[in-house]
This record gives structure tokens, C-alpha cells and sequence, in this order.
């Protein structure tokens, strides 16, 4: 007999690639504004000042190739391609200079937005969750194990809509290297297993509608393809 008044709710999480695995996944966590040229697009200076993160609930994963649908209270959905990095291990005031020993593995993601309500939040100093941490915001594809792959510090990134480039950087351009992401997170959490850090994106970020086919790579990761659906309400 269980103790819980109502079922709990499923673990959220990753296929691992070549393998039948998953990775489970705790809390997911995105850097703003890691990308000199994206921070000149969305208005603001991209001098070096310190990290600032969102969050996106768990269950707001959309898992490899699932199609995502268009949400609801938004007229300007928008993608930004990412890095995802997936932690094995964690802790509090972690040194930047062990900070990748935290990291079990990488991914494809896409850091979906309502950016109309994004821009309202920003104009009225009101969060943003309602904006990043909608349902089906984070697309991720399957996580390929550092130990396999290594700890990429450069590779091109990018992401096609229907065929045509939009979005085309290196994940060398990050102006917060992954190290100090982690160090800087984990002084204001803990950070623990099973948790997803989204690196931010390249400049290019652009708005979708329902029919849309959105291809997102990245050197040594593979392509995630995510198809557009109606609106879901």
C-alpha cells in the first residue's frame, strides 16, 4: 500500500545515446545571455558581468524527436538552440577548476520562449517563469556521456527552421565557460545529481508556428528535429 495520497508523479527523463539507459532528471537550470552577439540581439550590453539563471520544471521536457506543441497565452514562441550539460554529482561552492568532474554527460536542447511575455515580464521587473518554464519548453535530445565523448569546449551549433539556417555559432563563443557556470550556480544552490544546466544561445533566435520543423546540431552531439503542433488550448 502506498503512503501517498495521490500517485507520484513519474521520474522526468533522458534517453542516453547507445544505450537502453536514461538519465533522470531532477531540476533544470538555464544561464541568460551566455552569447556575446545574442545579447546585442535581444538590446543589451554583452560585457562580461556576472551570470544570471532561470529555471524550467522537469516535466516541462520535450525528449528527442517529440513533436512540441504550439502553447497557449503566446503569439510569438520563440527557439534558442543550447548545450545542455547533465550533472552526475553536485555540491555547494564548487571550484571552477574541478566544476567538469560534475558533469556525467551533453546534449542538443532548445530553450523554447513566449517572448511577448517574456518582453512583458522584463517591463513590469516581473519573473519570467511563465515565459521559459512553460509546458514542453525544454526540448532535449539524448545525452552522450563525457566519458565517451569528452568535455567539448569548442563545436559548431546550430539550428535550421524548415530547412533555412537561423541560428549559427560555436559553443566557444560562450562568454561563461561551463566551469564557471557551474561555479557560479552552485553558489546559489546545491547542485546535485540528475540536474540540467542549459548554456544559453547564439544570436539568430526567431519565432515558430504550428507546422514548423525545427532541426537543432551540434559537433559531436547529433540533430534533434521537433515538429510544431497546433496550439495545444
Amino acid at each position: 500500500m502506498s503512503d501517498y495520497v495521490i500517485d507520484p508523479p513519474p521520474v522526468a527523463s533522458l534517453p542516453v545515446a547507445g544505450s537502453t539507459a536514461r538519465f533522470p532528471v531532477r531540476r533544470i537550470f538555464c544561464v541568460g545571455r551566455n552569447y556575446a552577439d545574442h545579447a546585442r540581439e535581444m538590446g543589451h550590453d554583452p560585457d562580461r558581468e556576472p551570470p544570471f539563471f532561470f529555471d524550467k520544471p522537469a516535466d516541462a521536457l520535450v525528449v528527442g524527436d517529440e513533436d512540441v506543441p504550439y502553447p497557449s497565452a503566446t503569439d510569438q514562441l520563440e527557439h534558442e538552440a543550447e548545450l545542455v550539460a547533465a550533472l552526475g554529482s553536485g555540491g555547494r561552492n564548487i571550484d571552477a577548476a574541478g566544476a567538469l568532474d560534475c558533469v556525467w554527460g551533453y546534449a542538443v536542447g532548445n530553450d523554447l520562449t513566449r517572448r511577448d511575455i517574456q518582453a512583458e515580464a522584463k517591463k513590469l521587473g516581473r519573473p519570467w517563469t511563465m515565459a521559459k518554464g512553460f509546458d514542453g519548453s525544454a526540448v532535449c535530445g539524448p545525452v552522450y556521456p563525457a566519458a565517451r565523448i569528452g568535455h567539448p569546449v569548442s563545436g559548431h551549433i546550430r539550428l535550421l527552421v524548415n530547412g533555412t539556417l537561423r541560428q549559427s555559432g560555436d559553443i566557444a563563443q560562450m562568454i561563461w565557460t561551463l566551469p564557471e557556470i557551474i561555479a557560479a550556480l552552485s553558489r546559489l544552490v546545491e547542485l546535485k545529481a540528475g540536474d540540467l544546466i542549459y548554456t544559453g544561445t547564439p544570436s539568430g533566435v526567431g519565432s515558430l508556428v504550428p507546422g514548423d520543423v525545427v532541426e537543432i546540431a551540434i559537433a559531436g552531439l547529433g540533430e534533434v528535429r521537433s515538429r510544431i503542433t497546433s496550439r495545444s488550448c
